[in-house]
């Protein structure tokens, strides 16, 4: 073994400090997303953990050890003097404004589920085969749509489909739309909320999920609307749409070239094929950064392995890049292919056959 740098190792072992109470904290917060404890905190009144288990009835030497650390993680503010905790404003946009553009909570319940289902996958790397979707934890499927309809809530409506050339005045006026790999529907349900006289259809091969679509869009009030169907993106019904929309599941199909062909051969005349995916460049290194790192861990555990358990078994990886979306959509038989904006966390191309 080769002798360490006594400096190196210090800063390091410094560094998985802070790793450690990151990763112990998303326990916490998951913890408290689910009992409430953010929301009951939402108004900033400092609170102490006696008024605090007052209000919510849960035990009171429980709330204090979780309010002490939520203070140590520096997300709740901390009085000495009154022994109270508070929640800033922007604690509050992050872990209780469930529609805000800031909420980050959902996303712990991802992270859950890569701990839960880590055996899984330890088994994969040694097998080579795939782990599916479905074979993974609930956490999963309800972590993901929660963290994802924060974008979708702040960018969809607003700036991702005015940078399709003519959509809006398309939806507008009533266009069909397919929503591919949708989920729980949260895309779905946005676009019908805002373009009430389009059509709008939603296939995941995940029935779990389109159950809960449905229960998700009769609560929305849009329900007379979409159709949510069980269906694979290489088989979803073809009925000349004028958008076929994938959002963040592209790069999770094993056969993203084929998917693309289904998508080109349901497309009516001048349709759209529009492909949001995570945020990448094309390069590894331009990668390595915090947004990179999020997403090289998520398709090692969830992405890589959903995509190695179907036919083909691409494997793109959540950090595919634009060029290789590009021989993808080209592959497929569409001949003009371009990135119509982009966010922090996100890609969205534009393909036309």
């Amino acid at each position: 073994m080769r002798e360490p740098d006594p400096a190196k190792v210090e800063a390091l072992v410094g560094q998985l400090v802070g790793e450690l109470g990151g990763a112990v904290s998303g326990a916490l917060i998951v913890l408290g997303d689910r009992l409430g404890l953010y929301r009951a905190m939402a108004d900033g009144e400092p609170v102490t953990s006696e008024a605090l288990a007052a209000t919510t009835g849960f035990d009171e030497r429980y709330l204090r050890e979780w309010l002490s650390a939520q203070a140590a993680a520096g997300y709740l503010d901390y009085d000495p003097q009154a022994k109270t905790f508070a929640m800033s404003p922007e604690a509050a946009a992050a872990f209780a404004d469930e529609g805000g553009p800031a909420f980050f909570a959902g996303a712990f319940e991802v992270v859950q589920s890569l701990w839960l289902d880590e055996p899984k996958i330890e088994e994969a790397f040694r097998s080579g085969a795939g782990v599916g979707w479905h074979e993974h934890s609930n956490c999963l499927f309800r972590g993901t749509e929660r963290f994802f309809r924060t974008g979708y809530n702040t960018n969809l409506v607003s700036s991702w489909l005015p940078a399709i050339d003519g959509m809006v005045e398309r939806l507008e006026h009533g266009a069909l739309v397919a929503d591919v790999g949708c989920g729980h529907g949260a895309s779905t349900i946005l676009m019908a909320q805002a373009f009430p006289k389009s059509r709008f259809y939603g296939f995941d091969y995940h029935g779990p999920s389109i159950e809960q679509a449905r229960q998700s869009a009769k609560a929305a009030g849009v329900a007379d609307r979409i159709t949510f169907q069980t269906a694979k993106a290489s088989d979803f019904p073809a009925e000349g749409f004028d958008l076929v929309a994938m959002f963040d599941c592209l790069h999770d199909m094993g056969d993203p070239v084929g998917a693309g062909r289904h998508v080109r051969s349901a497309l009516g005349d001048d349709g759209v094929w529009m492909i949001v995916e995570p945020f990448a460049n094309d390069e590894l290194q331009d990668n390595l950064n915090p947004v990179g790192r999020i997403y090289y861990a998520a398709s090692t555990m969830i992405c890589t392995p959903a995509s190695r358990a179907q036919e083909v078994g691409l494997a793109l990886g959540a950090q595919a890049g634009e060029a290789r979306l590009k021989q993808v959509a080209e592959e497929a038989g569409f001949s003009h292919f371009r990135r119509a904006t982009e966010t922090p966390f996100n890609l969205v191309f534009e393909a036309r056959a």
